[in-house]
């Protein structure tokens, strides 16, 4: 028997387990696949795991919806520190661990998220599209409308193309413009469907959008099938430092699973 909490951050959802105690079997993919599962078995885009950690508050341990331990989640990252503080691990401000390094955050009341993201080394501009890395590898490709766009066949195309072959393959980002705001739909790999939100996702498709000059805000926010949410940066030099990924993460519910 197990306990389980299931959180969600601007419809990004999680099976989140308090692996403290290290009872979790974490290399079993069949078993993180099944929990994910929405049939069969609790439902979310992923699993993620809070442990003890002697450096920081707790360690955040991300597994995609297909049982594979995956890079940062950042709405996965939100959601973790909202749990952290429902198991009292937290108040109101934390340093934690995760894949891509530490983070902090803070969260007020119970469900807003501040999440500081890592740092952007690189921007990649082509024509039509821009690839970075915010803790897992985004391509972002502009469109007309993102409501027209067929995002599993199309994003799948991209993931599995050539372009990021060498990569390991990327999760991919459409976005438009409509009205002064900018709209993002995404294909998370790991997934492999389009999610109603992705914070790593959003916020390559700011720091993008400011890169290509798009916008001269450095506080951006966007909209995206769950909901909104900010990132916010600074430019230095040729540098993003100082990102900070912004929004709701809300405990959903909790129950026993076998």
């Amino acid at each position: 028997m197990m306990i389980f909490y299931k959180y969600q951050g601007t419809g990004n959802d999680f099976v989140m387990i308090d692996n403290r105690e290290g009872g979790f079997p974490k290399d079993n993919e069949k078993l993180i696949a099944h929990l994910c599962d929405r049939r069969f078995g609790i439902g979310a885009d992923g699993l993620i795991l809070l442990e003890n950690d002697p450096q920081y508050d707790f360690r955040m341990v991300y597994y995609n919806s297909d049982g594979r331990q995956s890079t940062m989640c950042g709405n996965g990252g939100r959601c973790v520190v909202a749990f952290a503080k429902q198991l009292k691990v937290i108040e109101r401000e934390t340093l934690f661990i995760a894949i891509d390094g530490e983070h902090r955050a803070t969260i007020e009341g119970d469900s807003y998220v501040r999440l500081q993201m890592k740092n952007v080394t690189s921007v990649e501009e082509h024509q039509g599209y821009v690839f970075l890395n915010t803790g897992s590898p985004h391509h972002v490709q502009w469109v007309d409308d993102v409501e027209t766009v067929d995002v599993k066949p199309e994003g799948a195309a991209i993931r599995y193309g050539t372009l990021y072959a060498d990569k390991g393959g990327s999760n991919v980002n459409f976005v438009s413009k409509k009205d002064g705001s900018f709209k993002v739909r995404t294909y998370e790999r790991g997934v492999e469907d389009e999610t109603y939100s992705c914070g790593t996702g959003v916020t390559a498709v700011a720091i993008a959008l400011y890169h290509t000059k798009q916008t001269k805000a450095q506080t951006i926010t966007l909209h995206t099938r769950g909901g909104d949410l900010q990132v916010s940066f600074d430019r230095v030099a040729e540098e993003y430092k100082n990102i900070y990924l912004s929004g709701s993460a809300q405990f959903v519910f909790e129950g026993v699973i076998k």
